[in-house]
């Protein structure tokens, strides 16, 4: 049911225009209980649109400072109507599902976009079906496996350990391609030196018992067993595969695995879409090492969190017998300056050279902060679109005055600009979800629970290059924002994420592959894809402990290795040696002594002794650290505590990490406390 808004029923008939000159004609009819969508059918008239009341010009230009905090203006609601001024419809008080009267709004503002005539000079993205065995080589090159079927690849030693560390299910995601792909060479007589799959995976007994047993023994002492939960990441207290309740999300079991577990056992149920006061809260029990989250790892651990996710990602598609198709964009001439149609890696270059470290296009934090100093309390805020007219002329406008601190902000209206955010979303050039994993985000809903669904996301959002991911991360915290508005401004989470699927969704090389009745279909689940993504964020842009686990064993296996390099040079490295295990030995008798050392280098501090207890935590650590450098003016927000070296190049520590717990899993990591950029 969609939460509520509206008092009146919508037009008998409403017709859409696609993008083949065919229309969308849905019959509604009015009961006691609402608006029932009745018919879809095809028309091939032309249309007419639906008018725009214009509304004044802008005041006159002052200079605006290039900064993320914008001054306060007068808010102004630029509402979309009909030549007398009056709404085309209004909203209901009922609550109806997202398939139905929700499914307006959606196929309104797909009217709007068509009308407002977006990227006229822009080329269409053009996409491609990789070819048979292009996408198997694309995905184990990806995967850092590129040794399996390349023998030069420089990926070698690394692959050998990234396969020591997999699941069961994972090693059979990638010997299904790896399998493939001999095949598809072996069809064009080619020569190939894949390795048989039998000779990459060897299966030790134990799996071997595993795959004869039943059910039961699986969901039970064999999940302890499964390849690659090195760490220990699952103990024998572990919960299992499927958590005790439906709405608990087991972070420490691979999801592919849990996957395996619910499918064997049989349970069979059908997603359903609910209204916002009935989407589940899903709960995470405490993790006592801590919760990792985005960003807080080094680039070259995320590399190796980055493989392991997409073979994670591709062996729960594999566990659930979902077939995911990975596209790939032929290059298209896009711009290589401005602020709209401009990709986001050159926008981000652009915006790093006026303020270094930015993560999030400049323009983008400055629409948001506007829509925000204007008051989310406007009704109808992201919905009521601004004047068509207007908006491209403030387009136009910003791209010549924004980056020198010109643009008259003051002057423009909000609902002008969340029509500007809209816009920039859709004139990316590419995709703000990529090309490469469009077809997986949509075809999460295919999984058949919503907790599989929440895994698949938060997979994928792994997966996504940095510059996509953070934009897409500012941009769930702003519609959560509306929401929590949603008394005053009637944007629920239904309505935002019907509004904002099409602008994200909307990739124009896609929609000229379908057809009006593939969209219709397409429409309420990318519109659930953005509830997801808003109600679940705070879920969905961290790192699985199972995924971190498996990193610490091959940072592990990596330092091992080391050491045997390490022992061939000994005798020019042997002072070398004998320092850093004087070093180790020195820190491991502290904490076995109860105290663990702590440096804070950046801020002069030599060392700082703390005892260590049951109950010390991150946050302990930082408490006192601050209370012995008080003459710091650095805020506690912009502080960290580092657990580096050992098995994990670097993390910054959730402040309710407890140490002790966290010095069992890596015994030689040192501590160091750093600002953080946030």
């Amino acid at each position: 049911m969609l939460l509520g808004e509206s008092r009146a029923v919508v037009r008998p008939k409403l017709r859409r225009n696609f993008p083949d000159n065919a229309a969308l004609k849905m019959s509604r009819q009015q009961d006691e209980q609402g608006v029932v969508l009745t018919a879809y059918t095809s028309n091939s008239e032309a249309l007419s649109a639906i008018s725009c009341k214009e509304q004044t010009e802008f005041p006159g230009a002052s200079r605006r400072t290039g900064q993320y905090n914008v001054q306060r203006g007068k808010a102004a609601g630029a509402a979309l109507g009909s030549s007398s001024g009056k709404a085309p419809y209004q909203r209901c008080s009922s609550q109806d599902s997202l398939d139905e009267q929700a499914m307006v709004d959606y196929f309104k503002e797909v009217e709007i976009i068509q009308r407002s005539g977006d990227a006229e000079t822009q080329e269409d993205l053009q996409l491609k079906v990789a070819d048979e065995g292009e996408q198997e080589e694309a995905w184990l090159m990806e995967a850092g496996l590129a040794t399996l079927f390349d023998e030069s690849a420089s990926d070698g030693e690394d692959g050998i350990v990234l396969l020591s560390t997999l699941t069961r299910t994972q090693a059979a995601a990638v010997e299904r391609r790896v399998e493939t792909l001999k095949q598809t060479l072996r069809k064009r007589n080619k020569p190939y030196s894949v390795p048989d799959v039998r000779e990459i995976f060897k299966p030790s007994p134990a799996s071997q018992s595993k795959d004869e047993a039943g059910s039961t023994e699986r969901s039970g002492s064999s999940k302890q067993e499964v390849g690659g939960l090195v760490g220990n990441g699952a103990g024998p207290d572990a919960p299992g595969g499927g958590a005790d309740s439906e709405t608990d999300i087991n972070l420490e079991v691979s999801f592919s695995e849990q996957a395996l577990i619910y499918k064997e056992g049989l349970k069979v149920t059908q997603p359903q879409n609910e209204a916002d006061d009935r989407l589940p809260d899903f709960k995470v029990s405490q993790d006592k090492t801590g919760q990792t989250r985005v960003g807080d790892l080094s680039a070259e651990d995320m590399k190796k969190v980055r493989r392991l996710v997409l073979i994670e990602m591709s062996a729960l598609f594999d566990t659930c017998g979902i077939e995911v198709k990975a596209h790939k964009a032929l290059k298209v001439k896009v711009r290589e300056s401005g602020l709209f149609g401009v990709s986001l890696s050159t926008l981000l270059e652009q915006d790093q050279r006026r303020i270094p470290g930015t993560k999030v296009p400049l323009i983008l934090q400055h629409l948001i902060s506007h829509i925000e100093e204007q008051g989310l309390d406007t009704e109808g805020v992201l919905r009521i679109p601004g004047a068509a007219t207007r908006v491209k002329a403030v387009c136009h406008e910003l791209e010549h005055k924004f980056y020198e601190s010109m643009f008259p902000w003051e002057s423009l209206k909000q609902h002008d600009a969340a029509s500007l955010l809209k816009l920039f979303i859709r004139e990316l050039p590419y995709p703000l979800l990529t090309v490469e994993y469009f077809n997986a985000f949509i075809s999460v809903l295919k999984l058949p629970t919503k907790k599989q669904q929440l895994q698949a996301l938060n997979l994928l959002l792994l997966l996504l290059p940095e510059p996509n991911r953070d934009t897409l991360k500012a941009l769930m915290e702003f519609f959560q924002r509306v929401i929590d508005h949603k008394d005053r401004n009637k944007m629920t989470l239904n309505n935002v994420a019907v509004v904002m699927a099409p602008n994200i969704f909307m990739c124009k090389g896609f929609r000229s592959k379908i057809s009006e009745q593939q969209e219709f279909a397409m429409a309420t689940g990318t519109a659930n894809i953005v509830r997801l993504l808003v109600r679940y964020q705070n879920l969905l842009w961290t790192i699985p402990k199972f995924i971190l686990n498996q990193v610490r064993k091959q940072n592990m296996e990596n330092q091992r290795k080391m050491n045997r390099d390490r022992a061939v040079k000994k005798l020019l490295k042997m002072m070398y040696d004998r320092e850093r295990a004087s070093n180790k030995q020195e820190s491991n008798a502290e904490a076995e002594g109860g105290f663990i050392r702590v440096q804070a280098p950046q801020f002069s501090m030599v060392s700082m002794a703390v005892q260590l207890t049951e109950d010390l935590k991150a946050s302990d650590v930082l408490t006192r650290f601050l209370s012995q450098e008080r003459t710091l003016s650095v805020k506690r927000d912009d502080l960290c505590l580092y657990e580096m070296g050992g098995n994990i190049k670097e993390r910054c520590l959730d402040e309710e990490t407890y140490i002790k717990a966290l010095l069992e899993l890596n015994p030689t990591a040192e501590w160091v406390i750093k600002s953080v950029q946030h």
